[in-house]
């Protein structure tokens, strides 16, 4: 296990019901319904790929080469960018932070950055030798 990359992947899913929450009860009524789709999705985002941090934080162990943390290491950064950009853009008006909007360049960042991450995670797990000939 690598405890790092765990933590990360806790703590986007933590924060994911966290910010599924918020949206559902404080924002439901005073977002629009299309600020409101964009928040959830980037919630959505959040716990995917959360979970999925999760996992290869118990495979970086079994795994031997740099590819599991390498795809590791997209996968937060592209999160944090895309989850987060998106989520500020949303509150923006509702925090007087308008300055904010210069996010929106980040937000498609961010998602190239996870799917260069997710393909990494395939690589890693095509690169991986069988050890076992069930």
């Amino acid at each position: 296990m690598h405890k790092p990359t765990l933590i990360k992947g806790a703590s986007f899913s933590l924060f994911a019901v966290i910010f599924g929450a918020f949206g559902a009860h404080a924002l439901k009524s005073v977002l629009t319904v299309d600020q409101l789709e964009s928040f959830n999705t980037a919630v959505r985002y959040l716990m995917f790929n959360g979970l999925a941090l999760l996992v290869i934080g118990i495979l970086m162990e079994k795994m031997q080469h740099n590819w599991i943390k390498i795809s590791g290491q997209l996968l937060f950064l592209g999160t944090l960018l895309f989850s987060g950009s998106i989520m500020l853009l949303v509150c923006r008006k509702l925090f007087d932070m308008e300055f904010l909007k210069v996010l929106g360049p980040i937000t498609p960042l961010g998602g190239t950055i996870l799917i260069a991450g997710w393909i990494l995670f395939i690589v890693a797990i095509l690169k991986e030798k069988k050890h076992d000939k069930r």
